[in-house]
């Protein structure tokens, strides 16, 4: 019998890759949601045939979605939400109150449809850590350095009421910083931004506190396949697993693209986030589970710039 699948922020760098690859792998009626705030029409474009696709186009947070969404639905995957951390700075309660009512909302209509969840969150929300970090940090050990990665946080803790009062089925996945290409892609994230730096010949803008700095990064192809890993494996635990490619440095990702522009220069700039240090992310616990990483930086970087080279 075939699922029934709601994928929110389905046109964005994650979902526009997401929904042409979950359909090659089950066989289910896709309802996608999106309110083009990023104006990406191109994710629509030569979506797979014979694929079953209903689409919404509108704002979660104006709408009544049961008013909408009257089929049973036996999945929500969730990945709508505003996600630049560097603008959320400018824009905390813009940022704070959207992407936790929109949450809010998904968890209402879940329970009334008695769905299973999948929400992607970040491992933003770990902050500054000075040792390998697992998903049995505490509370009180996790550092969020901008409202994103605390809408985030709170976005989870509300989950986790969800859980506890309605037991709600669900599962968290903290994904690293996203590179590779999709039809949604973003470039406001370290690699991809440095990848269209160096392919425009600009000098690659890095943070002065950042370059030998590690963080959690992971493979788009990954990252769809985690969900994917999520549903096969029917692991609506209620638990939260880090999802990461490699912890690198922002130097790591330099000279990988160097291999390409051996004589890319680097400008050092202020980080509006000056707390934020290195950290490591470890994803033992997901493996155990079962899943296996495919990932790779250095091909995922020269795809990106193949597909921005200037002729």
């Amino acid at each position: 019998m075939k699922k029934n699948i709601l994928i929110t922020g389905a046109l964005g760098h994650i979902g526009s890759k997401l929904i042409r690859y979950l359909p090659k792998y089950i066989d289910g009626n896709f309802i996608l949601i999106d309110n083009f705030y990023a104006e990406r029409y191109c994710s629509l474009f030569n979506l797979p045939k014979n694929v079953s696709y209903e689409f919404y186009d509108f704002d979660i947070n104006q709408v009544n979605l049961n008013n909408f969404i009257k089929k049973k639905i036996d999945i929500v995957i969730h990945l709508a939400a505003f996600t630049d951390a560097t603008k959320s700075l400018e824009n905390k309660k813009k940022y704070l109150e959207n992407n936790i009512e929109i949450t809010k909302k998904i968890l209402e209509f879940c329970k009334k449809k008695r769905a299973r969840l999948i929400y992607i969150s970040s491992t933003s929300i770990y902050g500054t850590q000075k040792k390998l970090v697992n998903e049995n940090c505490r509370i009180d050990d996790l550092k969020p350095q901008s409202p994103y990665a605390i809408s985030k946080f709170e976005e989870e803790k509300l989950i986790n009421k969800y859980d506890k009062k309605y037991k709600l089925k669900n599962t968290i996945l903290r994904f690293g910083t996203i590179f590779g290409v999709s039809e949604g892609m973003r470039f406001h994230t370290a690699v991809n931004k440095f990848c269209y730096q160096a392919s425009m010949k600009q000098k690659i803008t890095v943070w002065k506190t950042a370059l030998y700095q590690k963080r959690p990064y992971l493979d788009l192809i990954d990252g769809v396949r985690s969900i994917l890993f999520v549903i096969e494996n029917n692991l609506f635990d209620g638990e939260i697993y880090n999802v990461l490619t490699h912890n690198l440095t922002v130097n790591d990702i330099v000279l990988e693209i160097k291999k390409k522009y051996k004589k890319q220069k680097i400008k050092f700039v202020n980080s509006p986030i000056m707390n934020q240090l290195s950290y490591e992310v470890s994803t033992k616990k997901f493996f155990n589970e079962g899943f296996v990483y495919k990932g790779d930086i250095s091909k995922g970087i020269m795809k990106t710039l193949k597909l921005l080279e200037l002729k």
